[in-house]
């Protein structure tokens, strides 16, 4: 693979983005695209390892050695057909996975000298549409068989091409007015311009599925009639529950879920742009951050965006607090050895924007304890303290101090998928609220099945799209059994379930 001992006299290069005090004018797309040759060059230094522990870092199992000789060698063409050979959307992935398989990486053992896959795939990903290599892929043949998928983030929309190729019908249920789910409605147009997605969208449709937005299952069509209507279900709903700060004066104005904003925001967007939508889209809340002094709580990839938009917006001051101690600037071999994802700090693109324009701080350990507001109910400050190292990080006696906070936004994470539908089609939940499966990706209910977030709770893109295609793979057995008489039935012989091909394994 590659050229051999390139890595010794090839040095990583990175993704480029544009610059900092530039792109916080605009909500184009910041990365930068590398030469092809540079990629090339990059590709290169992909040694042949014995045992390629990129694969055992992606979820999505990507032949990533294959790919990377592929465009070494300038087959680019033949590089996309192996890309897509295990990820539906690696445009997706490309541009918003953290890339667990640079971690992974065997020179990523020099920590820092990983192979720029990530670089590599969404560039090949980009040159195939740009060539027209990506096309419709409609199924052979019908097998008269009918599923419903009820959720159109990357996991929905992978199990519905996933089955659609396999023959079936296929109708796509989305509530919001266009599909994508938080890859559309979560994810700044900085980071994924919604073109991105909607060109898959019309790739599904193309293939012959049948996309309806603004269609809220459980209330627009019953659970029962959707039981009626396809011989299979599949829950891919994400996991849209936000956990909450139930502290003192959280009930003033001016304190949402980060996710308010976002979706505000990025409908805002696509306003200015003109991407089509599958339906009518709601008005807009009128959500801002101009000329405020924002508070986010929380500092993940949510946390990021929130700050990202901000500054773009014209924000006076943006804070960002985190309740977990700061992370070490290397990999702490002691708690994340390589091949694993290292807990280590990384400054995010958006707080380098926030700093550039000498408007931004991030700061850990903190905990809120209250929120103080104006004689009209707005919020006006936090209230916080140094919070302890260890759960349940309490606040610590004597760090007390106060913020203005005329916008915050709480970006903790999600807690579990929305409870109603589940409850509705009377499926079994686990300990955290998500949909169980009994067997892999098999709810308790015949002929429901689950994947992505709303199975497994809040996780990465790749992890979705891995489960949509997964789950896909059971439910296109269950069609086909349903058909088997019984004495052939034990005719596949093959595993129940997914390959065990990441660690830690799926289970049930």
């Amino acid at each position: 693979m590659g050229e051999v001992g390139a890595f010794l006299k090839i040095e990583r290069v990175g993704v480029p983005y544009r610059d900092a005090t530039e792109r916080v004018n605009d909500y184009e797309e910041f990365l930068v695209r590398r030469p092809d040759p540079e990629l090339a060059a990059q590709g290169a230094r992909c040694m042949e390892c014995g045992v390629p522990f990129c694969h055992n870092g992606c979820p999505l199992g990507n032949l990533i050695p294959d790919w990377n000789d592929l465009v070494y060698r300038d087959r680019w063409k033949d590089a996309i057909r192996q890309l897509h050979a295990t990820n539906n959307f690696p445009e997706f992935t490309g541009r918003l996975c953290p890339a667990p398989c640079e971690a992974a990486c065997v020179l990523e053992i020099r920590e820092g000298d990983a192979v720029t896959i990530k670089q590599i795939e969404n560039s090949i990903i980009d040159r195939a549409w740009e060539e027209g290599w990506v096309r419709p892929l409609p199924p052979k043949r019908e097998t008269g068989r009918t599923v419903a998928v009820v959720g159109a983030g990357p996991a929905g929309m992978a199990a519905a091409q996933q089955l659609r190729r396999a023959g079936h019908t296929v109708t796509l249920f989305e509530r919001d007015e266009s599909a994508g789910g938080l890859v559309r409605f979560g994810v700044p147009d900085f980071k994924i311009e919604k073109s991105v997605v909607q060109r898959r969208v019309e790739q599904l449709v193309a293939e012959g599925v049948d996309v309806r937005c603004g269609v809220d299952v459980g209330n627009d069509i019953s659970a029962d009639e959707l039981r009626a209507s396809f011989d299979a279900i599949v829950l891919a709903t994400g996991s849209r529950t936000p956990r909450d700060l139930p502290v003192p004066g959280r009930d003033l104005d001016g304190i949402h879920f980060a996710m308010e904003y976002l979706a505000d925001r990025n409908r805002w967007v696509a306003t200015q742009t003109g991407t089509p939508t599958g339906s009518e889209p709601p008005a807009l809340l009128g959500l801002t951050a101009k000329d405020k002094h924002v508070v986010v709580i929380g500092g993940g990839d949510t946390g990021a965006d929130c700050v990202g938009n901000s500054i773009r917006e014209g924000a006076k001051s943006i804070t960002q607090f985190e309740l977990l101690p700061e992370p070490p600037a290397h990999r702490p071999d002691d708690r994340t050895p390589w091949p694993l994802w290292p807990q280590k700090f990384r400054l995010s693109y958006a707080m380098e924007e926030a700093r550039e324009a000498g408007r931004g701080e991030q700061d850990y350990s903190v905990v809120t304890t209250h929120f103080v507001g104006d004689d009209e109910g707005r919020v006006h400050a936090l209230h916080y303290a140094q919070a302890e190292a260890a759960p349940p990080f309490k606040p610590v006696e004597g760090t007390e101090g106060e913020i203005r906070a005329d916008l915050v936004l709480l970006a903790m994470g999600f807690l579990h998928p929305e409870q109603d539908l589940l409850d509705k089609l009377d499926v079994a939940k686990d300990q955290r609220g998500n949909a169980k499966a009994i067997k892999p990706y098999t709810t308790s209910v015949d002929g429901v099945f689950a994947a992505g977030d709303a199975r497994r709770g809040q996780s990465l893109i790749v992890w979705a799209i891995n489960e949509g295609r997964q789950c896909a793979r059971m439910v296109d057995r269950y069609l086909g059994e349903l058909d088997v008489a019984p004495e052939d039935e034990g005719a596949d012989e093959g595993p129940v379930g997914p390959p065990l091909h990441v660690s830690p394994g799926i289970t049930a």
